[in-house]
């Protein structure tokens, strides 16, 4: 089983960035324009498409999420879970920062930052949804890109992907708990059904029909698995860049009144990918792992799985909400700013092994 994990870990790895990957920032910024601009001029179309939902999922950005999300699971290979035991240390790391410290030192920076030095320039209805959009995409580890940024830094892959199965693992019961509790604290109410409805449609069910769709394309043979994988790589990004036309089209006002609120919303996620991504570096090099293990472990810790923190604000809070601006600031800047800590990285190897 080690000799397959080893092969599909290094096969999920194996290709580097496209070119329409790397330019998401700016495929995400048009996707804004566009969105603004047929807001403006089709409002009739879209207040249509808002309507379109059953049990307060929208039917279109509900087929949309599954489209991003379904091939990136079929990635996953869970069947690497017993790699955790040979990195230990590693492991353990990506645990403690992705799951107890990224979640609530973003709900702190949110606090901070939105509720009180951000707020007189923030509009006051909407404080609490950003609050809400930022736990939102803090208590959602990367899934996907992270097979990138490993690549980009040459991390181990078996390690890669053990760290993404077991976080997929346990994103599945936590994942609902954990961002009650933070909005909670955050003194947001947020209904435990629609929540757990969340969970079920983005988590559950995508990761069960992946995973069975996994199956059955290895049944055939490697080969055609892989040929699969490249042929639906483009449908995530692309039904990405599609629902952030259509959530635009309902934020444009917001946005043209108000265009700081980006940038302002920007500044704890950045703060919080550079805090993450430094503190898991330094731990993994303080308990004397492997560079090539330390580097995806402080990337995963950086990211992002942002398509579930997208699908969860329109479910919990609509598209016109604050948590649904919020999740989308995380994909327009998760590309330029991952790259950077990809070079940091790299660059700091020397000094990372003479520790």
């Amino acid at each position: 089983m080690s000799a397959q994990c080893e092969v599909a870990a290094k096969r999920a790895t194996a290709a580097s960035m496209s070119t329409f990957e790397r330019y998401l920032t700016v495929w995400v910024f048009l996707c804004i324009v566009a969105g603004i601009a047929l807001g403006q001029w089709l409002p009739a179309l879209f207040q249509m498409l808002e309507k379109l939902e059953v049990a307060r999922v929208n039917l279109p950005v509900g087929l949309l999420i599954w489209i991003m999300i379904i091939p990136m699971l079929v990635k996953v290979d869970f069947g690497a879970l017993h790699e955790v035991r040979n990195h230990v240390k590693g492991i353990g790391v990506t645990l403690f920062v992705n799951w107890l410290v990224k979640p609530f030192s973003m709900a702190f920076l949110g606090w901070l930052f939105i509720r009180h030095l951000f707020a007189p320039m923030l509009p006051a209805g909407q404080l609490d949804s950003y609050i809400a959009g930022l736990i939102l995409l803090a208590a959602a580890p990367c899934t996907a890109m992270v097979f990138v940024w490993s690549r980009l830094s040459n991390g181990d892959p078996l390690f890669t992907l053990s760290q993404v199965a077991l976080n997929d693992s346990i994103m599945i019961v936590a994942f609902a708990p954990l961002v009650a509790f933070l909005l909670g604290i955050s003194a947001i109410t947020v209904p435990w059904d629609t929540l757990f409805t969340s969970v079920l449609l983005y988590i559950v069910i995508p990761v069960i029909l992946a995973q069975l769709w996994r199956k059955s394309l290895l049944a055939i043979g490697q080969e055609h698995f892989d040929a699969t994988m490249e042929k639906i790589g483009p449908w995530s990004i692309s039904a990405l860049l599609a629902t952030l036309v259509l959530l635009f089209a309902f934020q444009g006002k917001a946005i043209i009144e108000q265009p700081l609120v980006i940038a302002l919303l920007a500044v704890p996620i950045l703060i919080q990918v550079f805090f993450n991504s430094a503190l898991a570096y330094w731990l993994n090099r303080a308990l004397g792992e492997k560079h090539n293990v330390a580097c995806p472990s402080a990337l995963i810790g950086a990211s992002n799985f942002f398509e579930l923190a997208v699908a969860a604000a329109i479910s919990l809070f609509g598209f016109e909400s604050g948590a649904a601006l919020a999740t989308v600031v995380g994909v327009l800047i998760e590309v330029p700013v991952m790259l950077l800590v990809v070079k940091v990285v790299n660059s700091s190897k020397e000094w990372y092994e003479r520790g």
